[in-house]
């Protein structure tokens, strides 16, 4: 468990500040796309140096198109890695709350720039209840049938739950 600032600090910030916090590498990258991709260092690869997490994008022939993708994936990756115990009194944050329906669903795209802030606080409840998605659902006001949903529609959500559930003794969750 963390810090709440950092983590939360380093989701929340532009892409210049993250970028700052950031070793970044260019590098050519290997396989197909013909001989423009053999002659421009397009790949990047982040290390973000407070976290120590890691990332690349190499897909695009863009150097500027391979960094907007690696933050992207390091925001995902300091969501899915660092955890946050939830205090006593602890209510979701408002960036989860303003995702959460008047129906007490979790709506909220895979693309949307927040995502990886609501992520995090979903898989923080997760752990704090020792995997028990009934018991995360009550605590972020959600049914757990809403629950599952939301951790169903994205892979590496789902690797993390039932990395968790898997410490605790439980099945993993199937789709």
């Amino acid at each position: 468990m963390m810090q709440q600032t950092s983590r939360d600090r380093w989701l929340a910030s532009t892409d210049e500040a993250l970028l700052a916090d950031c070793e970044v590498d260019t590098y050519r990258a290997s396989g197909p796309g013909g001989q423009k991709r053999n002659k421009t260092s397009s790949a990047v690869r982040l290390r973000h140096r407070p976290s120590g997490l890691m990332v690349i994008a190499e897909e695009s022939r863009s150097q500027h198109e391979n960094k907007a993708k690696a933050l992207r994936r390091l925001r995902l990756a300091i969501a899915i890695s660092i955890r946050i115990e939830p205090g006593e009194n602890w209510k979701p944050p408002d960036v989860f709350q303003q995702y959460l329906t008047a129906g007490g669903r979790l709506e909220i795209s895979l693309r949307n720039t927040a995502y990886p802030q609501v992520l995090a606080v979903v898989l923080d409840v997760v752990a704090a209840s020792r995997g028990q998605v009934r018991d995360a659902a009550e605590l972020l006001g959600l049914s757990t049938a809403q629950l599952t949903r939301f951790i169903l529609r994205d892979g590496k959500a789902l690797d993390a739950v039932n990395r968790c559930r898997a410490s605790h003794g439980h099945r993993p969750i199937t789709s």
